[in-house]
């Protein structure tokens, strides 16, 4: 019945919602964990209150104690973890300020729906059939696929290209620090933007506060 159907989506979006929550507050908490320096292994007590990222005002922050007893293999995993997390929360606070503003793509994201049919922020999954999801999660894999292809080669092509500019060492170093803390800022605002669209559909709640509320959806 449509009332069974109903019920299905409500707890199918809630448990999305929630997963997604969960998510991305881990994110964040890695976040603040100090850009990694060149593999080496090592069973000794590893130190990275010095590491790229450990600034005031909270310094080497770790509360979950991701990093107690870990090597350098080990933060520079999760160093990895936390610059990609960074980079895609940064294009999800993009997209959504460009949809949140009416703009969108040409043609159909899967067929009969236009893309102009869909809604900004999480609101999307109500309105993307199942087509586009799959569509979303291929395209997506076949992104992380290609990247952990030629991740390697696109990151000495960067460093390469930074040597060729005249960048010094330490102005490298600090455009990486300026990436690592946009990343870190854009994964709490992306999360804010989530639980204000869930709390009362209203992601700009700073806009309203302010005098100005933003239109969604």
């Amino acid at each position: 019945s449509s009332r069974a159907v109903n019920s299905i989506t409500y707890i199918t979006t809630t448990t999305m919602f929630r997963s997604t929550l969960v998510l991305a507050l881990i994110a964040g908490v890695v976040a603040f964990a100090p850009i990694a320096r060149k593999s080496v292994s090592s069973s000794l007590k590893m130190d990275f209150s010095g590491e790229l990222g450990a600034q005031a005002p909270l310094g080497f922050w770790d509360p979950l104690g991701l990093l107690k007893n870990a090597d350098q293999a080990r933060f520079e995993r999760l160093r990895t973890v936390e610059v990609k997390h960074g980079r895609i929360s940064m294009l999800a606070i993009l997209g959504h300020l460009i949809t949140t503003a009416g703009n969108r793509l040409p043609g159909e994201i899967a067929y009969g729906t236009p893309f102009s049919s869909v809604k900004a922020g999480l609101a999307a999954f109500d309105s993307i059939p199942t087509a586009g999801l799959v569509q979303l999660v291929l395209f997506i894999g076949i992104l992380e696929n290609g990247y952990s292809i030629v991740g390697k080669s696109i990151e000495e092509d960067c460093v390469r290209y930074m040597n060729a500019i005249g960048w010094s060492a330490e102005k490298q170093r600090s455009k990486a620090a300026i990436e690592l803390n946009n990343g870190r800022a854009a994964q709490m605002g992306i999360l804010a933007l989530m639980v204000h669209e869930k709390l009362n559909n209203d992601p700009y709640v700073i806009n309203t506060l302010l005098g100005a509320p933003v239109p969604f959806n």
